[in-house]
C-alpha cells in the first residue's frame, strides 16, 4: 500500500514537474491584460520601475540575448520562470517596441520619476525669479523632447531640421506661457494662484512638444498593421489619433504633482519648522513629487493601450485618397481594424 502511493506520488510529482517545464512563456506578450487600465497599469508600474535605468547596457542585451534563446528553445539549462520574466521586464523597459533598438536612458519611461522629481520639484520651487524661470522651462522642454523623439513611433523618421524646430518652438512656447503669466499675475495677491503658473507653462509646451517632435507621422502618416502584424498602409488618423493620446497622458502623469503640491506647500511654508529652515521647502518639493511620479507615470501610460487600433470608417476620415490609390495600385483588402504603436 505504501509503495502504491509512493507511485502515486511520484507520478503526480512527474506529472507537475513535466507540466512545469513543457508549459512556455509568450515573451512577445507583456504578463498582465493590456485590453484592462488594471493590467495595463500593473504592466506599466512593472517597466517604469526607476531601478530600471540604473541596469547597464551589458545587462541589457544578455536580457534580451536570453529571450531570443527561449523564443527558439535553446535557454540554458536550469532557466527559471522568474529569469525569464526579469530578463522581459529589462528588455520592455528599455528597447523600442518598433525598431528593437536600445533606448536612451533618460528618454525611458523608468527614467520618468527620477528626472521628472528634480525637474517639477525646481519649477515649483523657483517661480519667481525671471532667470530661474528660463532655465528650468528649458530644462525641462529639454528633457521632454528627448522623451517624445525616444517614444515615438518609429515607422517615420524625422529629419534633424524638423527637430530643431520643434525644440525651439516648445521652449518658446513654454517660456512665453510662464513669463507672460508671471507678469500678469505680477500684482496678484493670491500667492497660490502664482504657484500654477508653472503647469499651465508645461500644459502649453507639450501641446507644441509632442505634436512638432512627431510631425512627420501627422504629414507621412504611421504604419497600421492588421492583426497578423502585416503592414496595411500610413495613415494620417492614427499618428493624430495616437499624438493626441499621448499628450492626454503626458498631463495625467505632471498633474497631480503640480496642481497637488502647491496647495499642500502653501499650507507647510507657514509652518515654523519651514520658516525657520528655508531649504525645507525645495527638498520636499522634489521629494512629493518623486513619491507621486512613481504612481502617476503607469498611471498617465495606462489611460490607454499602447497597440492602438482605428476602424476602416475612422482610416477614411484623413486617408480616403491614399487609401483609394493604394486599392487601385494592389487589389489591398482594407481590414475591419487595424492597430499601430501610438508611443508614450
Amino acid at each position: 500500500m505504501k509503495d502504491i502511493q509512493l507511485l502515486g506520488f511520484d507520478f503526480i510529482h512527474s506529472y507537475k514537474m513535466e507540466k512545469l517545464v513543457t508549459a512556455r512563456i509568450d515573451i512577445s506578450q507583456a504578463p498582465y491584460d493590456q485590453t484592462t487600465f488594471l493590467g495595463r497599469y500593473r504592466y506599466f508600474m512593472w517597466i517604469s520601475n526607476p531601478t530600471l535605468s540604473l541596469v547597464p547596457a551589458k545587462r541589457l542585451y544578455e536580457s534580451r540575448d536570453l529571450l531570443e534563446k527561449y523564443r527558439r528553445g535553446e535557454e540554458p539549462q536550469g532557466t527559471t520562470e522568474a529569469q525569464i520574466r526579469r530578463a522581459q521586464q529589462e528588455v520592455f523597459s528599455a528597447f523600442h517596441p518598433d525598431s528593437g533598438a536600445l533606448q536612451n536612458m533618460m528618454g525611458r519611461m523608468s527614467f520618468q520619476a527620477p528626472g521628472g522629481m528634480i525637474l517639477i520639484g525646481a519649477m515649483i520651487t523657483f517661480y519667481k525669479s525671471t532667470p530661474a524661470i528660463v532655465f528650468w522651462q528649458w530644462a525641462n522642454q529639454s528633457f521632454n523632447a528627448l522623451v517624445n523623439y525616444t517614444n515615438s513611433n518609429a515607422s517615420t523618421e524625422v529629419s534633424t531640421k524638423k527637430l530643431a524646430i520643434a525644440y525651439v518652438s516648445a521652449t518658446s512656447s513654454a517660456l512665453a506661457v510662464a513669463l507672460g503669466l508671471r507678469r500678469g499675475l505680477a500684482n496678484s495677491k493670491n500667492a497660490l494662484l502664482k504657484r500654477f503658473v508653472p503647469f499651465a507653462a508645461v500644459v502649453a509646451a507639450n501641446a507644441v512638444n509632442i505634436p512638432l517632435m512627431r510631425q512627420s507621422e501627422v504629414v507621412d502618416g504611421v504604419t497600421v498593421n492588421d492583426e497578423d502584424g502585416n503592414p496595411v498602409v500610413k495613415s494620417q488618423y492614427a499618428a493624430v489619433k495616437g499624438i493626441s493620446q499621448v499628450f492626454t497622458g503626458r498631463i495625467t502623469m505632471a498633474a497631480p504633482s503640480m496642481t497637488l503640491l502647491p496647495i499642500l506647500m502653501e499650507r507647510l511654508e507657514k509652518t515654523r519648522p519651514f520658516k525657520r529652515y528655508n531649504f525645507l521647502s525645495g527638498v520636499c518639493q522634489v521629494l512629493f513629487s518623486g513619491v507621486l511620479l512613481v504612481f502617476t507615470v503607469p498611471l498617465g501610460c495606462s489611460l490607454f493601450p499602447q497597440r492602438c487600433s482605428i476602424t476602416r470608417e475612422q482610416l477614411n476620415v484623413l486617408d480616403y485618397k491614399r487609401v483609394e490609390e493604394l486599392k487601385k495600385a494592389s487589389s489591398i483588402t482594407i481590414p475591419d481594424k487595424m492597430y499601430f504603436n501610438k508611443g508614450l
